[in-house]
């Protein structure tokens, strides 16, 4: 009774399962929810700005490296730093006892010289005054006095030319300030033997003009042909926050230097002298109206050590293209590359995503 039993509780169950609906669940499926989805999102093209925020700094208007022009022991110096001067004032004096010795030689030698040649024109003028007695004086031993007259004289006016030479050479013994400004630099003391040094050596003084400043600012090639020249210019030393001035860019040099940007320059009175050669500014260029650019959302950007990318779709694959970064403002940013309005690109893009990968 026990066994017909079991064999009767087994037959309904294996029946009840046959008529089950329920379908066994395929494991190998791929999930809905875990599939990759990307957002994405368009560039923008429109004005960021009409101005471009850029770093200036001050540079003096006029800087010379005094270096002296002979060798020699410096026997004066006259100013120290910070002493204002005024366009040829004397700065330092220099002792060369072998310059009064050639000063004195030539300056011999001119004498010399002047004297042959005033006693060759005598001789000549006597010979010349004899000559109108015929017979008295032979027409070649007149020409040779003249010809002796004309030697001697250009011997004078050579020596004389020796003589100013090295006075001139003399002068440099004193130097001289070549405009008006300040000395900022003093390097020297009575004593030093000094010399004509190169760009590399230290020189004797630095003078400054500082009446009025240059304001360089470097222009980045992006923006080169954007910016305004005839405009004014607003800037804020950093060191004096909240004095906003304007002034116009004096001139540009129209040429790309080693770091890929042109110089402008900004001339700046400092009649009270408050500004400093060497001070940093925020310089707002003007740009021309009407200039555009294309604008990406800051998260689209990626940045490694090696690059700066975007991640564009075309034809539902991903397309990594090079960038470089311009201005930025709270959500989006500038960029340069191989890219163009309206194009279709990764948003939260991350180095994970791959050139030619699938987009959902």
């Amino acid at each position: 009774m026990k066994t017909r039993y079991l064999i009767l509780l087994g037959s309904l169950s294996f029946l009840a399962a046959c008529n089950s609906s329920q379908k066994p669940v395929d494991m190998t499926a791929p999930s809905a929810k875990g599939a990759k989805k990307y957002e994405t999102g368009t560039i923008a093209e429109k004005a960021l700005s009409s101005m471009a925020r850029l770093p200036g700094q001050l540079k003096p208007f006029n800087e010379v490296y005094i270096f002296p022009r002979v060798n020699g022991f410096v026997k004066s110096v006259y100013v120290d730093r910070g002493t204002m001067v005024k366009k040829g004032q004397l700065l330092v004096t220099i002792e060369a006892p072998e310059m009064e010795s050639q000063v004195q030689a030539v300056s011999s030698r001119y004498l010399q010289a002047q004297e042959t040649a005033i006693a060759s024109r005598e001789k000549y003028q006597r010979l010349k005054e004899a000559a109108k007695e015929p017979g008295s004086v032979s027409p070649l031993e007149l020409d040779n006095a003249m010809a002796k007259m004309r030697a001697d004289e250009a011997m004078a006016k050579s020596e004389n030319s020796n003589v100013a030479s090295v006075r001139t050479m003399h002068d440099y013994l004193n130097i001289r300030a070549p405009f008006d400004g300040m000395i900022i630099q003093r390097n020297v003391s009575p004593g030093a033997l000094v010399a004509p040094g190169k760009g590399t050596d230290q020189p004797m003084l630095v003078l400054q003009d500082t009446r009025k400043l240059r304001l360089e600012v470097y222009i980045p090639e992006d923006y080169v042909d954007k910016v305004d020249l005839k405009q004014l210019v607003k800037f804020t030393f950093n060191a004096m926050p909240g004095r906003e001035q304007t002034a116009s860019i004096s001139r540009s040099a129209n040429a790309l230097g080693s770091m890929r940007s042109e110089a402008i320059e900004i001339d700046v009175h400092n009649p009270d002298g408050n500004l400093k050669p060497g001070m940093y500014a925020e310089v707002k260029i003007p740009m021309l109206s009407g200039a555009k650019s294309l604008l990406v959302p800051n998260n689209a950007i990626v940045r490694s050590t090696e690059r700066q990318y975007v991640v564009t779709v075309k034809n539902g694959k991903a397309v990594l293209v090079d960038i470089k970064e311009g201005l930025s403002r709270n959500d989006s940013t500038e960029v340069f590359g191989n890219l163009k309005a309206k194009e279709v690109i990764l948003k939260n893009a991350s180095d994970e995503v791959r050139d030619g990968a699938l987009i959902n």
